[in-house]
């Protein structure tokens, strides 16, 4: 009955005389924040009810666009721990009833919305469950391997899902209507996608231009890949800064290979294309490291500076009460807020970023400076009226700024360094008129 309701439903969509389709693009984008929520561990019961009493705090630190992890009933057959993985989905059509009903979520996006706040949810295009309904409607659908049988995705030990065939065109038909529907029942604004480059490129950009003839969506790749930027996604993960950073931290590389990275790119994207900036995420916080523990205070400059560099910033469930563990992905284990510690911290980023377009994502302006010490990392951004200089010390001693390298009155700082020396893993922006 699913596949029957998803084929009516696409063409309902698709075919519905005197459409005009909107190509408008999700420009609220701009000057927002990313926050990934991670519902399970959010609460002690992990209920969308629960986690609604949160959206004040959210709304008033400043967060634009909330990220939920997969909201899909988990499969059940070679599940893995007790609770399954998120990304093991068994419908595609569902809100898994242990965070609660479509009655509930609705009424969430709701209320996201009033409050000026945006909703993406997960999307795991490129497997199932392996008691997906999919897999005995539709076993035509699946990757086999040489016996015949149903695999999970190669080169993986996702021994809980099975892999999808994109060779399929119905299989690609009913992905896209599930996504519809989506965006139609629930008024989604866009996807974030699971390993969107195991999935077709072309499946991908025919599913944007479906969805946008619905409504202007934000689509998020968890890839590293220029191909999908060109007509299917606005922002991909900035992987490869985030391995130089997590390098830095562990002394494993020096400050100046942030600016070789800018420099000296190794892959060409599309002109409007964006980085997703991030220091921690659902992937590195359970599988990894814990985030404080690798970085300590290199936390704070580095966080600065990823809300200041082209992109779009993204913030992980937690990071707000400096998580001091590595969350299970398996199992039920409740993130633990302590009174929100760095909450400020990350309000204050989110606020600079939204008070000043110079930061914001239609912004691709950046320069490195030369002439300073040994550890300290220096840019500038500007537009027509402004020109901003933004400085952290990577290193674990006091640096000296030469005054004649910078201009303007300082808009942000740690309260040890001031625009003439740095403090030790401390930063400093500044701003002046052009």
């Amino acid at each position: 009955m699913r596949y029957l309701f998803c084929l009516i439903f696409s063409c309902l969509i698709w075919n519905c005389g005197g459409r005009q389709m909107n190509i408008s693009n999700a420009d609220w984008i701009n000057n927002q924040t990313i926050y990934e929520v991670n519902l399970r561990q959010y609460t002690s019961d992990g209920t969308i009810s629960s986690f609604r009493k949160h959206l004040p705090r959210i709304k008033e630190m400043g967060f634009g666009i909330l990220w939920f992890m997969p909201l899909h009933p988990i499969g059940e057959k070679n599940r893995k721990g007790e609770l399954g993985s998120y990304y093991s989905v068994k419908d595609y059509f569902s809100i898994n009833p242990e965070f609660g009903s479509d009655t509930e979520f609705k009424a969430l996006v709701e209320e996201i919305h009033k409050m000026g706040m945006y909703v993406i949810i997960d999307w795991v295009a490129n497997h199932t469950a392996c008691d997906n309904d999919m897999v005995f409607a539709h076993p035509e659908w699946y990757t086999k391997n040489r016996n015949g049988d149903f695999q999970p995705p190669q080169g993986t030990d996702w021994s809980d899902v099975y892999d999808l065939d994109y060779t399929n065109l119905e299989l690609r038909d009913y992905m896209i209507g599930a996504m519809e529907f989506w965006v139609k029942e629930y008024d989604i604004d866009g996807f974030r996608c699971d390993v969107a480059g195991m999935v077709p490129t072309e499946f991908w950009e025919s599913a944007v231009e479906r969805l946008k003839s619905i409504k202007p969506i934000f689509m998020l790749a968890e890839w590293e890949e220029p191909a999908l930027l060109e007509k299917a996604f606005q922002a991909d993960y900035n992987w490869s800064l985030y391995h130089i950073l997590k390098d830095i931290a562990s002394s494993k590389k020096g400050a100046i290979s942030i600016r070789d990275y800018y420099e000296n790119p190794q892959k060409t994207y599309p002109k409007n294309a964006l980085k997703m900036n991030f220091l921690d995420n659902h992937d590195e916080n359970s599988w990894n490291r814990v985030m404080v523990k690798h970085f300590g205070d290199k936390v704070y400059p580095l966080s600065t500076m990823l809300f200041t560099l082209p992109g779009i910033p993204m913030i992980y469930s937690g990071q707000e009460a400096r998580l001091q563990e590595k969350l299970k992905f398996f199992e039920k284990d409740t993130i633990q807020w302590n009174n929100f510690p760095d909450g400020n911290f990350y309000k204050q980023l989110i606020s600079l970023r939204k008070k000043h377009p110079v930061f914001w994502s239609n912004n691709t302006t950046l320069e490195f400076m030369d002439g300073l010490p040994d550890g300290v990392v220096g840019f500038k951004r500007w537009n027509k009226n402004n020109t901003y200089y933004v400085l952290l010390n990577l290193s674990n001693q006091l640096q000296k700024i030469d005054s004649g390298l910078i201009s303007g009155n300082l808009i942000i700082n740690d309260e040890n360094s001031s625009i003439h020396s740095l403090a030790n893993n401390g930063y400093f922006i500044t701003k002046s008129l052009n």
